[in-house]
Order: C-alpha cells, then sequence, then structure tokens
C-alpha cells in the first residue's frame, strides 16, 4: 500500500474462513486503492464518529454541537458503535431505526438522529474514506406534520389587554413578539444598542438559545437572512418605551434583575399560565411568529413583503410554511385571467358592432 515516504508497504491481514472469503476482501482493498478511497478496516463507526464530533463541534453553534454530541453518544454509538466503518451498509442502518421505533423513540428525534449519522457519513465520503453514504436513502417514518394553532386577532389583542391589566413584567415581551414576529430567542437577544427608538427600527444581531436546556449562550440568528434590520410599528416602539422606564440602564431590553437575559424556559411557561389563566387557547411562543405571518397574509400583503419581514432564507420557504392559507392568492390569479378573457372579448364585440356600422 502507498505510504507518506514514498515506499509501498504491506497490509496483511487475516482470520478468512476460506480462500474464496480472502480474494474477497484483497479484492476490496485493491479497489478502495484505485478509486483513491483509504481506508482503515480496524476503525469503528465509534471511532469514527469521536473523531468526526470533535472536529464538526468545531464549526457548530453551541447548541447544535450538544445535539449532536446527544445523538453520538446516546444512539448512534451504542447501537452502531461496534461495527466497522468500512463494513456498514444500508442494512445495519435499517436494522437500527428499527430497533429505535421498536423502544417508542419520536419520529422527529429519530429522523434528527439519523441525518446526524448521514451528516457523519457524507463527511466520511468526502474524505474518501468511504464509496459511498450507507445512511444516505435509510427510510424513516415522516411524523405527523405541525399544524400552528395561530390566534386570531382578536384573541392576540385579548392576550395583550389581559397582560397589561395585570401589570405583568413581561407584557411589553410578548407586544414586542407579536408586533415583530421575532423568534423568542431572537427578542430575548435583544441589545438597546441595537434599537433606534427614533427611526424605528432594530437590528437582529443575536439569538438567545439555551446548551441542553440549563446554560443559556448568545449565538448568530438561525440563517444568514435573519441577521437583518427590522420595522417597528408605534405600538411596539411604545411597548419598548415603557420596557426602558421599567428596566432603565440594562444591556439587554428583557432581563433579570441581575441584568442577565431571560431563561427561555421560564418565558415560554409563563407564557403558557398567562394564556390559560386568560381563557385563551394553548400555543407556544413561536406560534405568536406565525400569527404575525399570517395576519399580514389575510390582510392581503404581497408574499414577498411577508418574507422579507419574517427574514425568510428565500420566498419557497415563507411560501412552504404559509401556502395553505394563500387562498385569497388562487383567487386574485383566477380573477385576473378572468378579466383579461372578459376584457378581450369585449373588445371583440365594439370591434364587431363598429364593423357592422360601416
Amino acid at each position: 500500500m502507498p505510504s507518506l515516504d514514498g515506499r509501498r508497504k504491506t497490509k496483511r491481514r487475516g482470520g478468512f474462513v476460506s480462500k474464496t472469503e480472502a480474494q474477497t476482501a484483497l479484492g476490496t482493498v485493491l479497489e478502495y486503492e484505485r478509486t483513491g478511497i483509504v481506508t482503515d478496516d480496524k476503525q469503528t463507526v465509534a471511532a469514527y464518529l469521536t473523531d468526526w464530533l470533535r472536529d464538526k463541534s468545531l464549526a457548530l453553534k453551541p447548541t447544535t454541537a450538544a445535539l449532536y454530541r446527544d445523538y453520538v453518544t446516546k444512539d448512534l454509538i451504542p447501537g452502531l458503535g461496534t461495527v466497522r466503518l468500512d463494513a456498514l451498509n444500508h442494512h445495519h442502518v435499517m436494522m437500527f431505526i428499527g430497533d429505535q421505533l421498536d423502544r417508542g423513540r419520536g419520529k422527529t428525534t429519530l429522523r434528527r438522529c439519523v441525518a446526524t449519522l448521514s451528516s457523519a457519513l457524507t463527511d466520511a465520503v468526502r474524505q474518501r474514506r468511504l464509496p459511498h453514504n450507507p445512511a444516505r436513502y435509510a427510510v424513516v417514518p415522516r411524523p405527523p406534520k405541525y399544524e400552528p394553532a395561530c390566534w386570531s386577532p382578536i384573541e392576540a389583542a385579548r392576550f395583550l389587554r389581559y397582560c397589561h391589566n395585570q401589570d405583568d413584567p413581561l407584557a411589553d415581551l410578548f407586544e414586542v413578539v407579536i408586533g415583530t414576529g421575532l423568534r423568542k430567542g431572537e427578542a430575548l437577544a435583544l441589545h438597546w444598542d441595537d434599537i433606534s427608538l427614533t427611526d424605528h427600527v432594530a437590528f437582529i444581531r443575536y439569538t438567545l438559545t439555551n446548551v441542553n436546556n440549563t446554560k443559556p449562550v448568545l449565538t448568530a440568528p438561525k440563517t444568514k437572512s435573519s441577521r437583518a434590520w427590522i420595522g417597528l410599528s408605534d405600538r411596539v416602539v411604545a411597548a419598548l418605551r415603557n420596557q426602558l422606564i421599567r428596566q432603565p440602564g440594562r444591556e439587554f431590553v428583557f432581563s433579570r434583575r441581575d441584568g442577565k437575559p431571560l431563561r427561555p424556559e421560564y418565558v415560554l411557561h409563563h407564557f403558557h399560565q398567562l394564556a390559560a389563566t386568560a381563557g385563551l387557547p394553548k400555543t407556544r411562543v413561536h406560534d405568536l411568529r406565525h400569527f404575525a405571518a399570517t395576519t399580514m397574509l389575510n390582510s392581503n400583503v404581497p408574499l414577498a413583503v411577508i418574507s422579507r419581514a419574517m427574514r425568510h432564507s428565500n420566498l419557497a420557504t415563507t411560501t412552504d410554511v404559509y401556502g395553505h392559507l394563500l387562498r385569497h392568492v388562487a383567487h386574485d390569479a383566477a380573477d385576473v385571467i378572468a378579466n383579461a378573457l372578459d376584457t378581450a372579448d369585449a373588445a371583440r364585440r365594439v370591434e364587431g358592432d363598429h364593423t357592422a356600422i360601416t
């Protein structure tokens, strides 16, 4: 086999039960050498994933790295770790998936776990350590699609009135989230330095997330397009001015008494308590973002404008998430076609009448 010093080294392996099996193994090694694949037939999936996770974590957000670490150490290594990397195949992956489903593993979590494995194996292919990705075509049952339980404008206004009547300390936070469509973490990471109340704008520079649901950290927003300026309505500006009076001299717009940002799980639990006490349907804080988008859609705001306001990566994302709500767009499109045909018919009749007269 080739080596860094230019000298070919002999690779010896034994333990084969027959000459045919040994010749098959030799053929595989020679084929790998011919196609430029460098493999270690002693490396296990566990050893590879451990090395991959160490290197991959350098380029990941802390929260993503923590999720990958859980999937690798708690699921993938216990389930597939003893298999040699170069022997791993589609059947192994499907057996792992079946075993996880039999144990009652959630479909969403399982899909993310297998996606982590596929990402690791794709890197192995790119590094010429595997000829193909055994997890690429693995079939994982899709979980039921989540349908946001959006409040109506009447319900949202009722919730905000209740918060203000109770003089709740998070009333202004919910005004900002509902009035801008910000993600929860983006609202909690707002700094006063990134807001201009005079110009009615704010720059979304960070998002606040929890690593392992315990350690809050500031990271970049969800996507590149999420890091952008947003407009602020008079109502939102009024809420921010009120918050500035409530908590003056703070770095974060919304913070605890010690100046540190609010914990996301506290905001979620407090929101659920307020909604229940106000007699409103249960929903998620993130669904307030969906409320903002659907309210704009129902007011016939152009989809491109909504996409920009929600800071989606592209227009397709907005269509995928909210396309089922675009009934008025379908009607408008059909009406445009009908109006064009009616106009053409009317013009033809006028032309015919003119010809008859002459």
